[in-house]
């Protein structure tokens, strides 16, 4: 049996206003899936944990790989949303530290059997991300779907190295800059 345990993405930066028509236009041409608020924390970890609480849960979670790869193995446990600061501290007690947090509005749309997410996280920006369930094997595939379909939406890919540049200010600055949105 194959599993389709492997996240594959595509991001890209974008500004106010085409967030505002991509909202208008996934509204009619996809399904609307939810709306979503999201507060995340990034432990100090080898490995890419972290938490997070939305509308309607709370849940651990582990990506393997690096941050900003195109496609990573994915593993999360989900937990009632009441127990999100029971998860804090416990990874506090553990001796991990929150790196980061983020505070994010998610609109999730199914748009030709891909799912997007516009997004907007405080002190961080506009994004768009588009994101396809694959197995190993069919990574690549997935891979190229994305980016075609990002290019129909005539939206340019925001390269890693960006995103990175970017990451590592908003790391450095999150306190400030969540404030001040």
């Amino acid at each position: 049996m194959i599993q389709n345990n492997i996240e594959v993405e595509i991001r890209s930066f974008i500004s106010p206003e085409k967030y505002q028509q991509l909202l208008d236009f996934f509204h009619k041409e996809g399904k609307f899936i939810n709306e979503d608020y999201q507060e995340t924390y990034y432990f100090d970890a080898e490995q890419d944990l972290r938490i997070q609480r939305n509308n309607t849960h709370a849940k651990i979670w582990l990506k393997k790989g690096k941050l900003h790869d195109e496609h990573r193995e994915e593993l999360e446990i989900k937990f009632d949303r009441d127990n999100f600061e029971v998860l804090e501290r416990l990874f506090l007690t553990l001796g991990y530290s929150v790196s980061i947090k983020w505070f994010r509005r998610r609109h999730t749309f199914e748009w030709q059997c891909i799912s997007v997410m516009l997004d907007y996280t405080k002190g961080y920006g506009y994004i768009i991300e588009l994101e396809k369930m694959s197995s190993e094997e069919g990574k690549a595939e997935a891979l190229k779907l994305l980016k075609e379909k990002l290019q129909e939406l005539n939206i340019p890919l925001t390269f890693k190295e960006e995103f990175e540049v970017k990451y590592k200010y908003y790391k450095e600055n999150w306190r400030k800059l969540a404030a001040l949105s």
